[in-house]
């Protein structure tokens, strides 16, 4: 079955929706050490704002069938991206941490629903293909990481005391996709009369499901805690490591573009069995590293890795849930929700315990147990819903 696919206009407006969250992400993530300066808090507290993300991606992976139900994909992905913004707003003007973690709820809860439509709209909309344009227009969305990280990051160089400004930048790009985007034309959703999508999932899928945990959670522990480690290995500032983030991010945006059409003449497990050694090699490496350019290879590389395990994990859900597919998306956020939740603050936790480079030995257990769960329960995916 083919897997190419045409990048329509359908493509872009949902790529830039996705776009918009991830500069979020990428600036947010990676300045969890400036977050935490400015609040004077401990690794364990400034982790918290992982779990208030982590808690929003559950909320929105139990609302993502009912959304889906009564507004339909392509509104639900607006009603996401406006409470998104109301929640971006809300964590730049609200310094305080007992106000800056509602406020990071509200934009993972946002963030989680843009990104729910995103799949289930293209495994609609592609087919087959989906196993391609899924990871592309997370590349695009790659670009709003790399921008973030990099962005954030250079203003914390200049002006350390207003990098969270910076992120403003998602809302009049939020708005103008908005006006630019927005199908007028499109028929007045009808929720189904059987209502939501329900029902029970079969042992192969919450098998995977945990996998898709792991996956999500050595991402995640990576991601928000990488410049700790490099500035505990090299010595750098939290401001000049987290612009070395750049590094994942760019890792991530090459391996999305171009990864689907590499690995094309795989199965969809064995493409997520190399990506996931890619990224333990890459992660090995890193955390072995004491110099500042083997460390910015190495997370190129882990980000080589994680490119493509969020998109291919939540396709092998969908193939694995009857017919289901906003259901599956639902619990896939669910999942992801667990691991943004757990990952970053069990590693913050353990980090201030046994300190952050012993702490990352988490990341290389779920690295395993995601790679074992693909190759003990293949998915045997022939389509996608």
């Amino acid at each position: 079955m083919p897997k190419s696919f045409h990048r329509d206009r359908f493509f872009w407006i949902v790529a830039v929706q996705t776009a918009v969250v991830n500069f979020y992400l990428g600036g947010f993530g990676p300045a969890q050490s400036l977050l935490r300066a400015d609040q004077g808090t401990s690794l364990t507290i400034a982790g918290l704002h992982g779990t208030a993300m982590g808690v929003a991606s559950i909320f929105a992976g139990w609302t993502n069938p009912h959304i889906a139900h009564k507004f339909g994909r392509e509104k639900a992905s607006w009603i996401g991206l406006t409470i998104f913004c109301i929640g971006l707003l809300m964590f730049v003007v609200s310094p305080p941490v007992y106000l800056t973690l509602p406020a990071t709820l509200l934009t993972g809860f946002g963030t989680s629903l843009v990104i729910n439509t995103m799949l289930t709209k293209m495994s609609h909309h592609y087919g087959k293909s989906a196993e391609v344009a899924i990871p592309q227009a997370n590349g695009i969305a790659s670009v709003g990481f790399v921008i973030g990280t990099a962005l954030i990051g250079t203003i914390a160089i200049v002006y350390p005391t207003l990098w969270r400004f910076g992120l403003l930048l998602a809302l009049p790009v939020a708005l103008l996709v908005y006006i630019v985007g927005r199908d007028k034309s499109i028929e007045e959703h009808i929720p189904h009369e059987d209502g939501p999508q329900s029902g029970k999932l079969s042992r192969a899928f919450w098998i995977s499901w945990i996998g898709f945990v792991a996956c999500i959670s050595a991402e995640f522990a990576t991601s928000f805690w990488a410049a700790a480690l490099l500035k505990d290995r090299v010595g750098s500032s939290a401001a000049v490591s987290t612009v070395a983030i750049v590094a994942l991010g760019t890792g991530m945006g090459i391996g999305r573009w171009y990864g689907g059409l590499v690995l094309k003449h795989l199965s969809l497990d064995n493409q997520l069995l190399t990506i996931i050694a890619i990224q333990f090699f890459g992660f090995l490496g890193f955390w072995l590293s004491h110099s500042m350019i083997l460390s910015l290879f190495c997370l190129f590389i882990v980000g080589l890795g994680v490119s493509m395990q969020f998109a291919l994990s939540s396709i092998r859900l969908i193939g694995l849930s009857q017919g289901r597919p906003d259901l599956a998306v639902g619990r896939a956020s669910l999942a992801a929700g667990v691991a943004i939740a757990g990952a970053p603050f069990l590693l913050g936790l353990l980090g201030d315990s046994f300190g952050i480079s012993r702490a990352y030995i988490m990341v290389f257990v779920l690295m395993i147990i995601a790679f074992l769960i693909i190759k003990l329960v293949p998915s045997h995916v022939k389509e996608t819903v």
